[in-house]
């Protein structure tokens, strides 16, 4: 297999994507299935504390982003994660775990993704399970659909998008700060601080999507911007998150939000926007799950192109069609139909929280490995690496104590993970190497 230097890829890249189109897609990725899908959860933990927990977990993003765009800037490719973690721990058994485990946290996420897109859609016909599952299906494969004609389609389909389901959030945070019952923000309302963290934790997967930004460096026109694209967009999330929490939790009681968890964000405008702030939010969801689902599809494509072309996965993944890598895109497809309509939303959270917490936190660590070559100050991604595992540590142990099931459907995919690569290593005769060299 071809190995690549740095300087020639940035030397003859032709790229596609705007400063623009990046941001969304990250904002994209953001402010997706997350906060519609699992608030209801997150608030079902740490109650008042919710706008905290939602600034602890953008706290632990934007120290992580620092390390995702000093090392898109250094080995700029469409596989991201997978090659950053290539690059300081080499190609063996645990790295390639990692970067299966990785494209399997996609499939999760953008089977949380498809199920609040269903949850929204079905609220508009009597909540009705055989609508929720149609609307699942049906939106995973217009998206696909949409994939298929490239980067430069997927961009520009983000910047509407967002743009327009944004404009629909900020008007139910101005709307609803209005009403908001101070009160209830109150530390005496708060969640005990596990639980406060563990409801943090949980939504931390509304965050993860800054992580697909890493994917457009093989497509980005100036990849110099790339590292104010990742802070913008985590910022601006961060944001919207916490004012978005204060005005649920200000305007409705805990009981009807946990009752609503599917739709808490649509139930939550109802006290002061009435039925008409009900619809809104839900065509602002529709809108969110879609872009995520969108954003989704074109990272994990390219996560599954580039593992496969390192010799990690089955050569028939390594080809393009179109210029696109349309094999990895339809087997992550029809994983993401399976998960969406045959798990629930609490299993699907922890799996994806907990999966994008562990890489992450050796993200950083490879940051810290490689922060002479990265130009980087080691102590941001070590800090960002103990924060890392000091959450995935509060939500594993909230998760053993109170829905210890849903870490078998965790401990399946990790273990899953490791079999694949083992298994493939002691079949194949292909040779593993990393994208640069």
């Amino acid at each position: 297999m071809k190995s690549f230097k740095n300087e020639d890829v940035l030397k003859n890249k032709v790229g596609k994507i705007g400063f623009l189109s990046v941001v969304s897609i990250g904002i994209g990725g953001m402010i997706g299935g997350g906060i519609f899908a699992v608030l209801g959860l997150a608030v079902q933990l740490a109650k008042g504390g919710t706008p905290t927990a939602f600034a602890l977990a953008g706290v632990i993003a934007l120290i992580t982003s620092y390390s995702y765009a000093r090392l898109s800037i250094t080995y700029p490719c469409q596989g991201g994660t997978v090659e950053f973690l290539n690059q300081a721990f080499g190609t063996g058994i645990f790295t390639g775990s990692l970067n299966i485990l990785l494209w399997l946290s996609y499939v999760v996420m953008l089977s949380l993704y498809s199920y609040a897109f269903g949850s929204y859609a079905a609220s508009f016909f009597g909540n009705s399970l055989f609508f929720k599952h149609v609307f699942i299906t049906g939106i995973i494969l217009l998206m696909t659909l949409l994939n298929f004609f490239g980067s430069k389609a997927v961009g520009e389909a983000e910047e509407g998008i967002v743009a327009f389901k944004v404009a629909i959030l900020f008007l139910f945070v101005m709307a609803g700060l209005w009403s908001v019952k101070v009160g209830r923000l109150m530390p005496n309302e708060w969640g005990h601080p596990i639980k406060l963290i563990s409801g943090g934790m949980i939504i931390f997967l509304a965050y993860e999507g800054f992580e697909l930004i890493a994917n457009t460096a093989g497509d980005v026109d100036k990849l110099e911007k790339l590292p104010l694209a990742y802070y913008t967009a985590v910022v601006f999330v961060i944001f919207t998150y916490i004012m978005v929490a204060i005005v649920t939790v200000g305007n409705l009681p805990y009981d009807q939000i946990v009752q609503a968890k599917d739709y808490a964000l649509a139930a939550a405008a109802k006290p002061f926007l009435g039925s008409m702030g009900f619809v809104l939010i839900a065509i602002a969801a529709l809108l969110s799950t879609t872009s995520a689902i969108n954003a989704t599809l074109y990272g994990s494509a390219r996560v599954s192109y580039i593992i496969a072309k390192e010799g990690e996965l089955p050569e028939e993944l390594e080809r393009k069609v179109w210029n696109e890598p349309i094999e990895g895109l339809l087997i992550t497809t029809i994983m993401s139909l399976l998960m969406a309509n045959l798990l629930n939303l609490s299993s699907i959270s922890i799996m994806g929280s907990a999966g994008f917490l562990l890489i992450f936190a050796c993200v950083n660590l490879a940051n810290v490995k490689l922060h002479n070559k990265t130009k980087s100050n080691r102590l941001i991604p070590l800090l960002g690496a103990i924060m890392c595992f000091i959450a995935l540590t509060v939500l594993v142990l909230q998760t053993a104590m109170f829905n210890p099931e849903n870490l078998l459907v965790l401990a399946i995919m990790v273990g899953v993970s490791f079999l694949i690569e083992l298994l493939y290593r002691m079949i194949t005769k292909r040779e593993i190497k990393a994208y640069f060299s």
